[in-house]
């Protein structure tokens, strides 16, 4: 069984966020590239399965889309496993043609499910994997929390208000996967890194798709207040009662 994980890449979380062109664009000068952690947790436990002599998952292939500057971050996720990454050569505006592009892509191809991490760490949408369930016409699965295997058939666990839910499926599959789908995520080894070199990098052209969605102007939080010190536990009552209005 091949199986695919959709990537993204985001800036590292400790980099300094500027905009340029009147707070139009995202300046991305100097930024260091990650992949997003709810899709390294995804391809994680993808490799694992791989790894499993008793799962049936025998490749597992990545995604993504964007321009030259994303190929270390799939490099990465090579390291980390994955047989084979795939780059669509694109810069995505929104979600919608993020979904598109992926949907080409896997359109006719025998991948036993696809995994999407629930959202990406910058725009927070949570909405790809929904999109591109619906482009295919696949089933999706959301809220996936782990997967076993019996026999040959995956059995998706997923959690719901009252608890967690197993859930077998039919023909190919879309995964939106969150919290405690892998534990932490795998760090590459040297020979990972190594074996990363000589596997395949596929760059394909975009197909026709136009995005849905213009982002108008961008805007940092608001800057943290002072440290206020207080004096004693009764000052500390005091201000979180009478200004933070918390108690």
């Amino acid at each position: 069984m091949r199986i695919l994980v959709c990537m993204s890449y985001i800036p590292d979380t400790t980099t300094k966020i500027r905009f340029v062109e009147q707070s139009t664009r995202l300046d991305d000068t100097g930024i260091q590239w990650v992949i997003n952690p709810w899709d390294e947790l995804a391809l994680t436990r993808a490799v694992e399965l791989k790894e499993d002599a008793s799962s049936p998952v025998t490749e597992v292939d990545i995604i993504t889309i964007g321009a030259l500057r994303c190929e270390p971050v799939l490099r990465k996720g090579l390291a980390i496993g994955a047989d084979k990454a795939v780059r669509i050569d694109q810069e995505p505006l929104d979600a919608f043609q993020t979904a598109s592009q992926l949907a080409d892509y896997i359109e006719g191809k025998d991948y036993g499910f696809i995994i999407c991490g629930i959202e990406s760490g910058d725009y927070n949408e949570a909405s790809v994997g929904g999109m591109l369930a619906e482009l295919l016409d696949y089933t999706s699965v959301s809220s996936v929390s782990s997967i076993r295997f019996e026999g040959d058939v995956p059995i998706y666990q997923r959690d719901v208000a009252n608890g967690k839910e197993q859930l077998k499926v039919q023909g190919p599959t879309v995964l939106v996967v969150q919290k405690g789908f892998a534990r932490v995520p795998k760090i590459p080894n040297m020979r990972g890194i190594m074996t990363a070199r000589s596997k395949p990098l596929e760059v394909i052209e975009a197909t026709p798709a136009q995005p849905l969605v213009e982002f108008m102007e961008y805007a940092l939080p608001p800057e943290k207040g002072k440290v206020k010190m207080v004096g004693s536990a009764n000052d500390l009552l005091n201000k979180l009662s009478s200004e933070a209005k918390l108690i």
